[in-house]
């Protein structure tokens, strides 16, 4: 169940940014293991100067078209997995809103188990775990 914040410069349509948030979608879907509905975002645009970033550093050069993708996940994916996420998630991103490859920042956090709660105040991921440790 990853969460992600997408972070960009104000001023772009609500099809643009539907298309970020269903471009991102259609990449976990396909390569980093996540279900169909599995979708939770929060969509940031920032004002002028409330999105600092290097134009050039490792890559470039950044247009002000430049999203970050902030994903946190709480289950480990292999380096080969998100190496294909990283390059699905570009060609999806230049087909639908058109985001250049140079203006794209990926950035995968993983947390563990306990550090999540969907609702209720409850560990919904460790009492699945705990279900199924019980059923083994």
């Amino acid at each position: 169940m990853p969460f992600t914040r997408i972070s960009l410069l104000e001023g772009k349509s609500a099809n643009y940014v539907q298309a970020l948030s269903d471009s991102l979608q259609q990449a976990m879907v396909e390569t980093f293991n996540v279900p169909a509905a599995d979708r939770f975002q929060a969509i940031h645009q920032h004002r002028p100067g409330e999105l600092i970033f290097d134009r050039n550093y490792f890559g470039g050069p950044r247009s002000d078209d430049f999203v970050v993708f902030s994903i946190t996940t709480g289950k480990p994916r292999n380096t080969a997995t998100k190496k294909a996420f990283y390059k699905r998630l570009v060609t999806l991103l230049g087909e639908s809103p058109g985001v250049r490859p140079d203006d794209v920042m990926i950035i995968i956090s993983t947390s563990s188990r306990d550090e999540w709660s969907f609702s209720n105040g409850e560990a919904q991921m460790l009492e699945g775990v705990a279900v199924e440790e019980e059923k083994s």
